[in-house]
C-alpha cells in the first residue's frame, strides 16, 4: 500500500510517500515558505540528492498540488499516476479528549478537529488545510488522522490536571494534553525490541529533545505523565519556548511591560527558551560552539537545559516507582553526546551510566550504557512518519 504522509505546518508541508509492503520510503521533502515570497519545494532523493524547485505557492492546496506534480513528475516521479497513492495520513497536533488513537477521517472528525483548533491555534489550523487539500485534490482517497495528543490520553487525572477551577476544566477543557506523542510512542516500541523486553513489564522515560523538547513517563506501555502541558510551551527548556514558567511572571511582565496576550503569546513561543537566555541561537549546535569559545550565556543555557531535563527524568523515576530505560531521540537527543552526557552525569545516583566512547553514537541506533548501568540508556532515532503510516495502513485495511 502506497501512503503518502503529510505534515503541515503554518507555512511549511512536509511529506514522505511510503511503500507500507515494501517497508520503505520512495519519496520525502518539504515545501518550504507557503504564501511567502521566495517558497520552494525540496526533493531528499534516496541516493543523497537534494533537488529545489522555486515557484509561487500561495496556500497549502497550491503546496500539496506540487508535491502530487513531482510524485509523477519524469524527472522526479516515484509513481505512475496519482491513482497509485492508496491513503493519506495526516499528522494532526491536538485531538483534545475526543480523539484517543488515530482515525478515519469523516465529517465528523473534521467538526471536532475545527473545535478542537482553539487549543492549538498555532498547528491545527494548518493541519485541516492538508486535509482540506487533499479532499480537492484526491476526492476519492481515504484519509486518517494521527494524532500528537493521543498517546497520552492514558494519563490519570492527577497526572493531567491542573490546580485551577474545576470549571474551568469543565468549560473549557484546560488540562495537561501532552505532545510528541508519536515519536515517544515508536521509541518506546523500539526499545522494547532492542531489548527483547515485555512492553507490560518495563519502565521507560522517553526524551525528546529537539527545537521542540518533552519527556514521556511510560510504564507497562501507557503514558502516565509528560513534560508538555495544554500547550506545547510547558516543560522543558526549547529552542524558542520558556518551558515551565511561573504564571505570575507572565503577568507581572504583562503589566511591566504593557504588553497584550499575542505579545505575550509571542514571547514565550518565539523569542524564549534557549534563544533567550543564551542571545546566541536557538540551534544547539551554534550554541555548543559558543560555549566552547568561552561564551558564558550560552554556558548558562546548556547548564540550565540539561538541568531541566535531569529533573524531569528524576521526577518520572519517581511518579513511575523506578525506571528500566532511559532514551534520547530527536536531534539533540540524537546527536549531541555532550548533551546526553551532561544529563546522565547527574543520575548516577539511579543507577544510570553512560560510557564515554559508546557514546560518540550520532543519529543512529545504539546502547550507550556501561555494561554495569542498572537503567540501559538508548539512542533512538525517531520516526513519527512510519508511525503515521503503519497506523493509517491499519485503519485503512479495516475498513474493507
Amino acid at each position: 500500500m502506497n501512503i503518502l504522509v503529510l505534515n503541515s505546518g503554518s507555512s511549511s508541508i512536509k511529506y514522505e510517500l511510503f511503500d507500507t509492503i515494501g517497508n520503505r520510503v520512495l519519496a520525502k521533502g518539504i515545501v518550504e515558505k507557503v504564501g511567502m515570497k521566495g517558497s520552494f519545494l525540496k526533493i531528499d532523493k534516496p541516493n543523497g540528492e537534494n533537488v529545489k524547485l522555486v515557484g509561487e505557492i500561495l496556500d497549502h492546496k497550491i503546496g500539496i498540488e506540487y508535491v502530487l506534480g513531482v510524485l509523477v513528475s519524469a524527472n522526479h516521479g516515484v509513481i505512475q499516476t496519482l491513482s497509485e497513492i492508496n491513503a493519506v495520513g495526516h499528522r494532526v497536533v491536538h485531538g483534545g479528549e475526543d480523539f484517543s488513537g488515530s482515525v478515519y477521517i469523516e465529517d465528523k472528525v473534521i467538526k471536532v478537529l475545527e473545535k478542537t483548533s482553539e487549543l492549538a491555534p498555532l498547528h491545527n489550523p494548518a493541519n485541516l488545510k492538508g486535509i482540506y487539500a487533499m479532499q480537492s485534490l484526491l476526492p476519492g482517497v481515504p484519509q486518517v488522522a494521527v494524532f500528537d495528543t493521543a498517546f497520552h490520553q492514558t494519563m490519570p487525572a492527577k497526572a493531567y490536571m491542573y490546580g485551577i477551577p474545576y470549571t474551568l476544566y469543565t468549560k473549557y477543557k484546560i488540562r495537561r494534553y501532552g505532545f510528541h506523542g508519536t515519536s515517544h510512542r515508536y521509541v518506546f516500541s523500539r526499545a522494547c525490541a532492542m531489548l527483547n523486553a515485555d512492553p507490560k513489564t518495563i519502565k521507560v522515560i522517553s526524551c525528546h529533545l529537539g527545537n521542540g523538547a518533552s519527556v514521556d513517563a511510560i510504564k507497562y506501555g501507557d503514558s502516565v505523565d509528560t513534560s508538555m502541558g495544554f500547550t506545547p510551551v510547558e516543560g522543558l527548556i526549547m529552542g524558542t519556548r520558556t518551558g515551565d514558567l511561573d504564571a505570575g511572571a507572565v503577568t507581572f511582565i504583562m503589566g511591566k511591560e504593557e504588553i497584550t496576550y499575542d505579545a505575550v503569546s509571542t514571547l514565550v513561543n518565539k523569542f524564549s527558551g534557549m534563544l533567550g537566555i543564551t542571545g546566541v541561537s536557538s540551534d544547539m549546535r551554534e550554541i555548543e560552539n559558543a560555549a566552547n569559545a568561552g561564551n558564558e550565556r550560552a554556558k548558562l543555557g546548556l547548564d540550565m537545559y540539561a538541568y531541566r531535563v535531569t529533573k524531569y527524568v528524576g521526577a518520572y523515576a519517581a511518579a513511575m516507582g523506578g525506571v528500566d530505560v532511559l532514551v534520547f531521540t530527536g536531534g539533540i537527543g540524537e546527536n549531541s553526546a555532550s548533551m546526553r552526557q551532561a544529563i546522565c552525569s547527574e543520575l548516577d545516583f539511579m543507577g544510570i551510566t553512560v560510557d564515554n566512547e559508546k557514546n560518540k553514537v550520532r543519529g543512529k541506533e545504539a546502547d550507550v550504557s556501561t555494561d554495569g548501568s542498572k537503567v540501559r540508556v538508548l539512542v533512538i532515532p525517531t520516526d513519527e512518519e512510519l508511525v503515521i503510516a503503519k497506523d493509517t495502513e491499519m485503519i485503512i485495511s479495516n475498513l474493507k
